[in-house]
């Protein structure tokens, strides 16, 4: 009966995961459009602190898309482990990245179409692996693990990290390195699944009759979730105004999944049960989802497509056959010939840029 319901859960979990994937996915654009509309009429950016988004109802669609997201992102972590439910975040990537090519004018390339491949793949390797976490039913049970040493040091250092990022590093950077604004939204994103987690367990408990509003706890889980949710929202509104958003998307799947994995480990000390395959198993899949964003966004301006994929086979071709076979060819032609000439003069500069003759200067 345990294993027909834990198989039950699983299932609502992984649907809840998806359906959670595409309304996070969708946010991204319209809370996009709604910036690019601002941006248009003159009005404050939200990277330079400007909050004027808070009147354009695109930028509140995506809120509510967002919100919807999270919603069944919240109920997910409720019925499934967080190494389940978090790997299924590419495929908001995925949905982003195929958006932004129809509604942003982001174009999405033959490596971009491979990237989000890889990223399909590389969850679904992590989902098979996936390390069981330990059984939490009860909020003593989740308390006592927060109260761990190694998750309080964990915890902090976050903290103490985000703080210094908020203060001193993002006034002076976070306008040009993509990477603060992304940081911090990722970070505190680990702590906000940690309370997540916490909430699920306070929401079984409360419909199975249990005191827990009167829980100190289940206040506490709250409290900090809204701080969590809210300075993501803030930092991440700033990423996306002042960054390509098939670029902030990505990063921020890797950063956060990162941090989530490693906030779970501490937490629910799920790897130390885990067999040596599944171990390597789940590396490898987060790896390859990495190597699929990389393909994603790194890129992204390249006009690289299967139309033109054989004229690249071709021109590979010669040059790896070297240009002598061309000059030949064109020598079996007009010696005057333009065409040929050209080519000739074209070649020796490249042999004499490669070889440092200043002749060809």
């Amino acid at each position: 009966m345990s294993q027909a319901r834990g198989r039950y859960d699983f299932c609502i979990g992984l649907v809840l995961a998806i359906s959670s994937s595409i309304f996070i996915g969708g946010s991204f654009i319209l809370k996009k459009k709604g910036l690019l509309r601002l941006a248009r009429k003159g009005s404050m950016r939200a990277g330079q602190g400007g909050h004027a988004y808070l009147k354009e109802w695109l930028w509140w669609a995506g809120l509510l898309s967002m919100g919807a997201g999270e919603v069944a992102n919240f109920a997910a972590y409720a019925f499934a482990p967080a190494t389940l439910v978090t790997p299924l975040g590419a495929l908001s990537v995925l949905v982003s990245a195929i958006l932004s090519s129809f509604f942003l004018n982001e174009k999405l390339n033959l490596h971009g179409k491979i990237g989000c491949l890889l990223s399909i793949l590389g969850s679904t390797v992590m989902v098979i692996h996936a390390p069981q976490e330990e059984e939490v039913e009860t909020l003593d049970e989740m308390s006592n693990k927060l109260r761990d040493p190694g998750f309080v040091v964990f915890a902090t250092l976050v903290v103490i990290v985000s703080l210094i990022l908020i203060v001193v590093v993002g006034p002076r950077h976070g306008q040009t390195n993509i990477l603060v604004y992304i940081t911090i939204c990722s970070v505190i994103g680990a702590l906000s699944v940690s309370c997540v987690k916490g909430l699920g367990i306070a929401i079984k408990e409360l419909f199975a009759g249990k005191p827990v509003l009167k829980r100190p706890l289940s206040w506490v889980l709250l409290l900090s979730l809204t701080v969590c949710v809210s300075t993501q929202i803030n930092y991440l509104n700033r990423a996306l105004d002042i960054f390509n958003t098939s670029i902030v998307t990505p990063i921020y799947y890797v950063i956060f999944t990162t941090s989530v994995l490693t906030c779970s480990a501490i937490l629910f000390k799920e790897w130390q049960h885990m067999a040596a395959d599944d171990i390597i198993g789940t590396f490898s899949g987060f790896l390859t989802i990495i190597v699929g964003i990389f393909l994603l966004h790194a890129f992204k301006d390249v006009n690289f497509t299967l139309a033109n994929l054989p004229v690249s086979l071709r021109k590979d071709e010669r040059a790896a056959n070297g240009s002598l076979l061309s000059t030949y060819d064109c020598f079996d032609h007009d010696e005057e010939s333009s065409p040929c000439v050209s080519e000739i003069q074209s070649t020796e500069s490249l042999s004499g840029r490669r070889n440092g003759s200043l002749s060809t200067f």
